[in-house]
Order: C-alpha cells, then sequence, then structure tokens
C-alpha cells in the first residue's frame, strides 16, 4: 500500500473511532480560524493543509513547579501540564495524520527501555499579551530542564498513543485521552512524548515549568504543531 493511501486510510479509521467513543462536551466556542479547516464545532483543532500546521486554543494552566506534561486536555492532568487544550488528545492526533504525519510506537519499558519513536513534532505557543500584541515563541523554552536550568533541547515525537478495549463492555479508548497529550515524562500511552529516557517519578522528575517565562495561569494559548524542519 502507498504511504498516501496508508495515511488516509489511518486518518479514516481514527475519525471513524472518535466519533464512536465518548468526549468530553466542550461549549461550542466561535471560530478563531474561518480561512482554515476545523475539526469539530465544539472543539479547537484546526488544520493548515497549506502550511502543513495544526492550531489547537487552549489555556495556561500551569505557570510554575514540576510538569509531567507539557500539554493535556481540559479537565485530565492541568496540575502537572502547563498547557490545557480545549480539545482531546484523539482528534488532535487526526489533524496531526491530515498533516501528513504518521505515528511511530510508545516508549516501552518491558523488558528494557525503547525509547518513544516516530516523527519529530516543532511545538509553537501563539497568544497575546497584555498590551495586545501577539507573541509567537518555541514550547520547549517553557521547560526548564532541572539539570541545567536550561531550555528544554530534545525534539518531541509523534509516537502515536494506542487504543484500550474495556473487557466489560467492548468499548474502545484511545489512551492520551486521560491526559497524555504532550509528555516530557515517558509515558506508554502517549500521544506525543520525549524520544529520551524521563522518569515520571515524582521524586525524579526532570523538567519544571520555566517560572517568568510562562504568562499567568488562564492565559489563553494557540500550540501550533507541524513537522519539525
Amino acid at each position: 500500500m502507498c504511504l498516501r493511501r496508508r495515511r488516509l486510510l489511518v486518518l479514516g479509521l481514527t475519525l471513524a473511532a472518535a466519533a464512536l467513543l465518548p468526549v468530553r462536551a466542550w461549549s461550542e466556542p466561535a471560530d478563531l480560524h474561518p480561512e482554515l479547516k476545523r475539526l469539530s464545532p465544539a472543539e479547537e483543532v484546526w488544520v493548515d493543509r497549506n502550511r502543513g500546521e495544526v492550531v489547537v486554543g487552549g489555556r495556561i494552566a500551569l505557570d510554575r513547579g514540576p510538569i509531567e506534561f507539557f500539554a493535556c486536555p481540559e479537565g485530565t492532568k492541568e496540575h502537572e501540564s502547563i498547557v490545557a487544550t480545549r480539545a482531546s488528545a484523539r482528534l488532535i492526533h487526526a489533524a496531526l495524520l491530515a498533516v501528513g504525519l504518521v505515528p511511530g510506537k510508545p516508549v516501552s519499558f518491558d523488558p528494557a527501555y525503547v525509547a518513544a519513536s516516530g516523527p519529530r513534532v516543532r511545538i509553537r505557543i501563539r497568544w497575546k499579551a497584555a498590551d495586545g500584541t501577539t507573541n509567537t515563541i518555541d514550547a520547549r523554552t517553557w521547560v526548564r530542564d532541572v539539570r541545567t536550568d536550561k531550555p528544554l533541547d530534545a525534539d518531541w515525537v509523534f509516537a502515536g498513543s494506542s487504543f484500550w478495549t474495556d473487557p466489560a463492555d467492548g468499548t474502545e479508548y484511545y489512551q492520551a485521552d486521560g491526559g497524555d497529550l504532550v509528555c516530557v515524562s515517558n509515558f506508554p500511552t502517549a500521544m506525543i512524548d520525549l524520544p529520551v529516557e524521563s522518569s515520571q517519578s515524582n521524586e525524579a522528575l526532570l523538567f519544571e515549568a520555566f517560572a517568568g517565562r510562562v504568562p499567568p495561569r488562564g492565559t489563553s494559548v494557540e500550540m501550533v504543531l507541524s513537522a519539525a524542519p
């Protein structure tokens, strides 16, 4: 099967699965990007095919302290994530497929550590400052490596998470919807992860929100995801 047909098949299967699964009910917001393709009237996910970008709406959930995630869907793991997205992980997954990214594999630990794999993902953050100016930065500059006191210097990869079937009723769940959207600690359920070893143990966390760089909690932001150059 050619790569294009494979991508279209995977995208179709992901969107079909998304339509069948329960999802958090966001209120229907105004369309902030009518020039782009919006994937759901109730979730803030847009696809810019010309630029190969996915735009995701959200807000600052944490502006200081230890983190295991850079981003999670609202209502999941905001206590340990910088950004809370107004969109489900599975819909963002489908959007990445739509711009040509094909997932690799999540991290595994048994019998030995094997890093997450997949296409490298560039994540930028856009937001408006108090004076009305629009800022755009590399998301990694908001993540402080506690070992070096410098920003994260590794690229994220599109690992793809996985589906789990409830044996009681046969319902399928996309595991990253539980919060593991963009991770800085390694999780086998991560949709986007670091391809380097990073503990999820509370006493050994390697990363913090970069205090003084991250805007205050509640600030509206947009994540812009694309293939890393």
